[in-house]
């Protein structure tokens, strides 16, 4: 591409924030960047249960992408996009701008769909998008402290993620109960999934997953799927209830309404179509990447780790379409490290189809990784204008 390359990442995402970084240490010359984003930090998966467990501050688990795309010479749109316009080569805003592109990339994540269990929309919260989460479970803390706070609290969802915030639920709650003066050994919290514990996981690490719910005092409920959600109950397919002064949904993200509605290809459920180079299918202007996305030859789960994947391969593909030189595949990973903090100082690490282990040293090598991560992120000095 001759002259400037006016490249738009939609969404402050795990591979977009990946992409800045990139693009600050090493300029792509000719290239103009605008990220459109609702958020000027953009939180990273893999602290949120720590700092729902209280060990992680908000602002340690953030990604300054403000400051990021400053630091790579670019330009903040602090808006949402809300609809492509493919054929003219813009994206139109919920703020009503409207900005050309050369090059589109979404990374935007997922959108909450409970419509899946009756009630859900009116008495859960939704996990995801985590943004919209933290001040819910700020008002759900706040609730615990309370004389007549919250006692029974459900999470549904038994794969890595609802696994992860059981465990830091229940050790923050109970931690907010008695330091208002409550009893918090009383606090219930129970996890319920549709299926077996962990089913993308290997059998040792559900064993593992099993024993340390039972030494934290968590109900598990498994194989019967919550059907139905009520102010202080969860109702299941069995016909039992489950008592649930609070309730979390930890399952049920559909993708963002605004890519079919922009006529973009998607995959069966609606989400972003991609091929191996993260083009879309019949689009080689735009990129996808992260929960958005769905690689139409290599789907894999909906989890940060694969975004972070795809961020190094986005930006290597988005330099060479700057330059007109011939993209790259990307293969993901068959086999994947899964880290699950215990929130006891301890963690569980699974791959493939037989490695697990628990303990102390899990833990530090998480705490480690994700640190490492975000702060390697950071951008220092002053915040831009």
């Amino acid at each position: 591409m001759a002259g400037v390359t006016r490249l738009v990442l939609a969404g402050g995402g795990h591979s977009h924030a990946i992409v800045l970084d990139a693009l600050r240490r090493r300029p792509e010359p000719g290239l103009e960047v605008t990220l459109v984003s609702p958020a000027a930090a953009s939180p990273y998966s893999g602290m949120l249960p720590g700092h729902v467990a209280g060990i992680y501050s908000r602002e340690a688990m953030h990604i300054d992408v403000r400051r990021l795309v400053a630091a790579a010479g670019g330009r903040f749109v602090e808006d949402a996009v809300a609809r492509v316009d493919a054929p003219a080569r813009r994206v139109l805003t919920r703020g009503g701008a409207t900005i050309p592109y050369d090059l589109l990339s979404l990374d935007i994540g997922i959108t909450p769909d409970l419509s899946a269990i009756a009630g859900a929309d009116a008495h859960a919260i939704a996990v995801k998008p985590i943004g919209d989460l933290l001040d819910k479970l700020d008002r759900l803390v706040a609730a615990v402290r309370a004389p007549d706070g919250p006692q029974d609290v459900a999470i549904v969802g038994g794969g890595a993620a609802g696994l992860c915030l059981a465990f830091a639920l229940a050790r923050r709650l109970r931690a907010e109960a008695a330091d208002a003066g409550r009893d918090g050994a009383r606090l219930r919290p129970t996890l319920i999934t549709a299926h077996a514990l962990l089913p993308d996981l290997n059998a040792r690490a559900r064993r593992l997953a099993r024993a340390a719910l039972a030494r934290a005092g968590i109900g598990l409920v498994e194989d019967d799927r919550a059907c139905a959600i009520a102010p202080r109950s969860v109702t299941l397919a069995s016909g039992r209830e489950i008592a649930a002064d609070a309730t979390l949904v930890a399952v049920g993200a559909g993708a963002p309404q605004l890519i079919a509605q922009s006529g973009l290809a998607t995959d069966p459920q609606g989400f972003l179509a991609v091929r191996p180079t993260l083009q879309a299918v019949g689009d080689d202007a735009i990129f996808g990447a992260g929960d958005c996305a769905t690689s139409v030859t290599d789907p894999r789960p909906k989890a940060g780790v694969f975004a972070v994947r795809q961020g190094p391969a986005l930006v290597e593909n988005l330099r060479r379409a700057v330059r007109g030189a011939p993209l790259l595949p990307f293969q993901p990973q068959k086999d994947w490290l899964v880290l699950m903090s215990t929130a006891d100082g301890r963690a569980i690490a699974a791959r493939g189809r037989h490695l697990a282990l628990e303990g102390r040293a899990v833990w530090w090598l998480k705490d480690r990784i994700d640190r490492r991560f975000v702060e390697g992120l950071a951008v220092r000095g002053a915040r831009p204008a």
